[in-house]
Order: C-alpha cells, then sequence, then structure tokens
C-alpha cells in the first residue's frame, strides 16, 4: 500500500507538471485515483485454490502452473508474499493471499474446482484398550511384521519426541515404502519408532499443546508401565498397534488449525506413505466438500488406498453438529468406558456429597470456609450473576483463603484472581471428570442443590474437597453428552457419525510443555483428557491393527468390517429423532473385526457416482477425479443407495406410513 502511494505521488506530480492548464490533468487523476484506492483499500486474505487431482501430463509442474495462474490475475511480475503454499503432490491446488475480486477471477478459470477462504479450525489409557478386548498379552493375535511395516500419520499439534510412548527401543530402520523426512526443527530428533516429522506451523513439530501426544500414543504408542496423573488411573498406558511407526504433521497452534496447512499435511502424508491418517480437528458444523479441507484431502488419500478416521466433534448433545460427513471418512463419535473417576465433597454436618473431575490435590481431608458467589458479589453484579461466579462480580475479601462455591463454569477462570483455595461448581457436564488448575469437584444439580441449602442454613459452612477415587462399575458404551449428533446436513441420507470408541477420561501421554487444564502450572508426562479427539485414534488404533491381518484390504473394506461388528451402545444428552445418530453403527470391537464375514466395499469411481447423485457437474467430477467421468442417469448413485456401512433416509411428509427402498 505504501508503495502503491509513493507511485500515485509521483504521478501526481508529473501530472501536474504536463498539463497544469488543462483539464486532461484532472480527468486522468480521477481515472487514476480510484484504481489507487482499490490497490490501497480492497483488503487480501489467504483463500485455498482447489484444482483436483494432479495432472498426468509429463511437462506439467504444478507450481510453475501456480505462479502462473497468480500473476495473470494479480498483474504482478513477482508474485512474493502472495503464495503461501503450493500443492503438488498427492493432489492440485494452492493457498495464496487474494483480493475478493481475484478470488472472484481465479474462482471462473478453466480447472478450478473451488476457492475458499482459509479458515481456523478447532482441536477436537490404561483400561480403553483392555475395555475394548483388546488386551495385552499371548491371548491376543498379534501380527507384529506387518505392524512394524505400518505407518500411522498423525496431523495433529505436534509431538513430543522425548516420551517414553515412542522409544524405539527393539525397533528395525523405517519401512523400505517411507519417502517422508524429519524435520521437526531445532533440537527436534526422530527415531525408529517416530519415523517423520514436518512442520506447517512455522513453530517446529514440537508439541507445545499436548494434543498431538495424546492422540499419538493412543493410536500407536509404546506400552509404558506405572504410567499415572499424580498416581490417579495407574497402569500400563498403550496404543492399539504399539509396534507401528509414527509420523507426525503439525498443523495447530494455540490459536487454532489452519485449513491451509492441513491440506499440506495431507499433500505430504499421502506422498510419504502413510498406511492411514488419523486427525482430531474440525469445525463446529459440516461444510460443502469442496469447500472442506479435510474432505478434500481425505478423498485424495482413499484414492491412493489410504483410510483417513477423524473426529465427529464436541458439540453434542444438539442435533446436526456432526462436523465430517463425506463418505470416504470414518467419523468418531465419544464414549465411556467402565471406568470413572469421582471426587468427594465432606461437609461440616459430615454428609458427603460425590462429585466429578479429575482432582490430584490432596487437601488431607481439612474443611475450609465455604462462600457462595452470590454471597460474595461485588458492586458491579447482580447476586443471580455473581451466583454463577462472572467475571468481575466478585469481592476478592469475601472469596480469599475459601472454597469458591459456583452455579457455573465460570468460577474456575476467575479463583486464583479471588483467591479461593478450591472450587465446587454445578456441573454442565455431569457425566464427565474433568481437569482443573486447584482442587475442585464438579456436582450434579440435585447434589448441587443440596450443598447450597446447607450453606445458607449454616453460620458458618465448611467442607473438604478430597483427592479422585477411580471406580470400575458404572454402565458402558454410552455416547457422552458432548459428542457431535447427526443427521448429516450436506449428504442427508449417509449416516453419520459411523461408529463410537472410548473418548471419556482417556490417558495418554503428554507435552510436559502443555498445560494439563486452563490457567495450570503443574507439567506432566501422561494427562487425562475427554473429547472426540480422544475416540478418533482409538478408531484409527484398531484400523492399523485389521490391516494388520488383512494388509491387501483398501480403505472401505477396513471401515466395513469394524463397523459391521460394533457392539450396540445407549446416548447420554437431550434425546433427539434416533439415538443412532449419536453413535451410528454402535461401538468399536477390534477383536470381531477381524473376521467380518463380509465386507461392503466402496471405491474412487463410487464415490464420483455418488457426487453424481448429489449433482456435481460433469466438468468438476473430472478436475477432481483426473479421469474421464460420465454422470448419465445410469452412472449415478443416490445418496442412500451407495454401498455404505449404513441405510438411512430422510423422509418428506408427514404421513404416518411410507416406504423407502435401498437398492
Amino acid at each position: 500500500r505504501k508503495k502503491a502511494y509513493s507511485n500515485f505521488t509521483t504521478f501526481y506530480k508529473k501530472m501536474t507538471n504536463l498539463a497544469a492548464s488543462t483539464c486532461l490533468h484532472s480527468c486522468l487523476l480521477v481515472l487514476f485515483l480510484s484504481s489507487v484506492s482499490a490497490v490501497i483499500y480492497e483488503d487480501q486474505q489467504v483463500y485455498i485454490v482447489y484444482m483436483g487431482s494432479l495432472s498426468s501430463r509429463a511437462d506439467y509442474i504444478p507450481t510453475s502452473d501456480h505462479m502462473s495462474i497468480l500473476q495473470q490475475v494479480t498483474r504482478e511480475s513477482s508474485i512474493e508474499g502472495r503464495l503461501v503454499r503450493s500443492y503438488k503432490r498427492s493432489f492440485n491446488g494452492f493457498a495464496a493471499r487474494l483480493t475478493e475480486s481475484e478470488r472472484t477471477l481465479i474462482a471462473e478459470m478453466e480447472g478450478v474446482v473451488s476457492v475458499f477462504p482459509n479458515k481456523m479450525l478447532q482441536l477436537q489409557t490404561t483400561t480403553s484398550w483392555d475395555f475394548m478386548g483388546l488386551k495385552q498379552g499371548k491371548n491376543i493375535k498379534r501380527n507384529p511384521a506387518v505392524e512394524s511395516d505400518t505407518i500411522i500419520g498423525v496431523i495433529d499439534s505436534g509431538i513430543t519426541p522425548e516420551s517414553l510412548s515412542f522409544f524405539d527401543k527393539g525397533f528395525g530402520p523405517p519401512p523400505q515404502k517411507w519417502k517422508g523426512v524429519c524435520s521437526g526443527g531445532k533440537n527436534f530428533t526422530c527415531n525408529n519408532k517416530l519415523i517423520g516429522a514436518r512442520d506447517y506451523t512455522s513453530e517446529g513439530t514440537r508439541d507445545t499443546s499436548g494434543h498431538g501426544t495424546h492422540t499419538a500414543s493412543t493410536a500407536a504408542g509404546n506400552a509404558v508401565v506405572d504410567a499415572s496423573f499424580f498416581g490417579i488411573c495407574n497402569g500400563t498406558v498403550r496404543g492399539g498397534v504399539p509396534a507401528s511407526r509414527i509420523a507426525a504433521y503439525k498443523v495447530c497452534t494455540p490459536s487454532g488449525c489452519s485449513s491451509e496447512a492441513l491440506l499440506s499435511a495431507f499433500d505430504d502424508a499421502i506422498a510419504d506413505g502413510v498406511d492411514l491418517i488419523t486427525i482430531s480437528i474440525g469445525f463446529t458444523f459440516a461444510s460443502i466438500f469442496e469447500d472442506d479441507p479435510i474432505a478434500i484431502g481425505a478423498f485424495h488419500a482413499m484414492d491412493k488406498g489410504i483410510l483417513t478416521v477423524s473426529s465427529a466433534g464436541n458439540s453434542g448433545p444438539n442435533p446436526t453438529t456432526v462436523s465430517h460427513v463425506a463418505p470416504w471418512i470414518f467419523t468418531v463419535a465419544a464414549s465411556t468406558t467402565n471406568r470413572g473417576f469421582i471426587t468427594k465433597v465432606v461437609l461440616g454436618n459430615g454428609k458427603t456429597l460425590v462429585g466429578r473431575s479429575v482432582n490430584a490435590f490432596d487437601m488431607k481431608g481439612k474443611k475450609y470456609p465455604l462462600v457462595y458467589g452470590k454471597s460474595a458479589t461485588s458492586s458491579a453484579c447482580d447476586a443471580k450473576t455473581a451466583g454463577l461466579c462472572a467475571p468481575a462480580c466478585l469481592n476478592k475479601s469475601r472469596v480469599k483463603g475459601k472454597i469458591l462455591v459456583c452455579g457455573g463454569p465460570s468460577g474456575f477462570k476467575i479463583a486464583k484472581s479471588v483467591g479461593a483455595i478450591a472450587v465446587i461448581s454445578k456441573s454442565a457436564r455431569p457425566d464427565v471428570a474433568f481437569t482443573h488448575h486447584l482442587p475442585a469437584s464438579d456436582l450434579q444439580p440435585k447434589d448441587f442443590k443440596s450443598l447450597v441449602s446447607y450453606i445458607e442454613s449454616q453460620d458458618s459452612p465448611k467442607a473438604a474437597v478430597l483427592k479422585t477415587e477411580t471406580i470400575f462399575n458404572r454402565t458402558s458404551p454410552v455416547v457422552a453428552s458432548f459428542s457431535s449428533r447427526g443427521p448429516n446436513t450436506i449428504a442427508v441420507d449417509i449416516l453419520k457419525p459411523d461408529i463410537t470408541a472410548p473418548g471419556v477420561e482417556i490417558l495418554a501421554a503428554y507435552s510436559p510443555d502443555g498445560e494439563p487444564s486452563q490457567d495450570d502450572t503443574r507439567h506432566v508426562k501422561y494427562s487425562v483428557s475427554s473429547g472426540t479427539s480422544m475416540s478418533c485414534p482409538h478408531v484409527a488404533g484398531v484400523a492399523a491393527y485389521v490391516k494388520t491381518f488383512h494388509p491387501k484390504w483398501s480403505p472401505s473394506m477396513i471401515q466395513s468390517a469394524i463397523m459391521t461388528t460394533a457392539w450396540p451402545v445407549k446416548a447420554n444428552g437431550r434425546r433427539i429423532a434416533s439415538t443412532e445418530f449419536a453413535y451410528g453403527a454402535g461401538h468399536v470391537n477390534p477383536i470381531a473385526a477381524l473376521n467380518p464375514g463380509l465386507v461392503y466395499e466402496l471405491d474412487k469411481a463410487d464415490h464420483i457416482a455418488f457426487l453424481c447423485g448429489m449433482n456435481y457437474t460433469l466438468k468438476t467430477l473430472n478436475i477432481i477425479s483426473g479421469d474421464t467421468v460420465k454422470c448419465s442417469k445410469k452412472n449415478k448413485i443416490l445418496p442412500r443407495n451407495l454401498n455404505y456401512l449404513s441405510m438411512s433416509a430422510k423422509l418428506s411428509g408427514t404421513d404416518s406410513t411410507f416406504t423407502v427402498t435401498f437398492n
């Protein structure tokens, strides 16, 4: 902009000197001003230009084509600073800084499928594998030679290479098919277990949040004995296929995970030779396929025989919140195991209330004064808002050194600033135990009401928050309330999510640089987390396990085997039209999936016919597939008639009787 303004100023002076006495300079000046103002004021933002499959022409160079398009549209000889990324190894496209008018021009070009804004996506076990039946020991079938040749690509927030979960003792060199690199950045070393690392964030592949380390170790981490979260849930932590290799692709920072980085990771992972991709990242809603970076990447992975397993999202129990709905993505919901955590609150009158949390702080049973938020209100808020412990609502002098009681989760954000020694809250998710940065227990509404009654009936109410206990007798599997639900909003007759797996209170490896909870100053090597981010790598591990016994099976065959052998399951949270929209086919069953009896197979041609049935144009499908496509009536497949692993149909009208036919 500065350069444009400087050029304009020089031009203006020359024109003034040339034609000071004519109207010519003013006419030219008006025209030029309008063009300069466009240069100065039309904002640029990063857009992704998706161009389908790579051209089969021997002389085609993707990056040169991308640069040529940019030069043609921007009319700039140098596009330095414009081209952000070039996708050239597994599919075709690029990310660039464009104005809205430039975006429009490119979208109309031959060979372009879609141009969409770069958006930020969000990151979405000692007993979980035992719970699913994949126990450690000689009685469980393993195929160690093939498992060692299996490479799982983890697209996430990076990885902690020093973790015992990724040590390479006993591992031979990487499989010959591996074509990747170890480009993890400063002080980052790969080994024969963690065989590859790539960074798309300019921070290095080292995990600073803990999320990527957690998911990678859940899918394929080594068996590590005596792992725990400060003594809670002590045991052996391991992945589903501990003999397999891991390649880490870092696309996420604390601010989120950008679309352009995600597509680069897919582009590289496919070409690097991974066998399977696990990605616990997503939007809070479903996008049309051609504007969804994960749907695009997963389509081209499927074409190369690579299954993509992805998380359903954490926006449940509301319907139509599942974020990954393409039939070529294996979408995973989250459910419980038989293990749970309880944190008891002992009142001054001896009554015990049983809450939920992962509380490693030991207060030795000592009772401290209780203060309800509404009784500690400052002049800035009314009593009701203060009862929720909203920020800036509490008087610090009334809270300091006491246990703060809150009607919502806001108390955890302000507890330190007002000097609270612990927090007891009314839980928004009673089925999940969360980790907090100070002693805490989250109570069911009924128990919270009992606590408030006790406080209001006493002159000096007191309580103790005890250390968390582990229980093993809860009814499971039950789908978590936070797990995103269907129906599918894009391809309405494709049931999503596909399957559910353990995603509640999962212990796995963690980054010492990450926080176990918000505002936490503790540093840990293993931590407890909940989310569909945790269930996704469980299914990735199972898929890899199945693949070790059936290495020639296609992605759809592996997905079919897992879905058709699933356990029945229950759903938690608000009732919706059908609980199948919470868990799909049911709960993953690794041992049964090895011998499903039959499989439903799909290939690229089936998916292209499915897109025909969704009225994608012939021109677009030719670009996406890289093949000559015929979208005749014969070749079209309505979504409900796709040879998918479930059958569902959206009904129209309000008739009480109906007939639906699946071909």
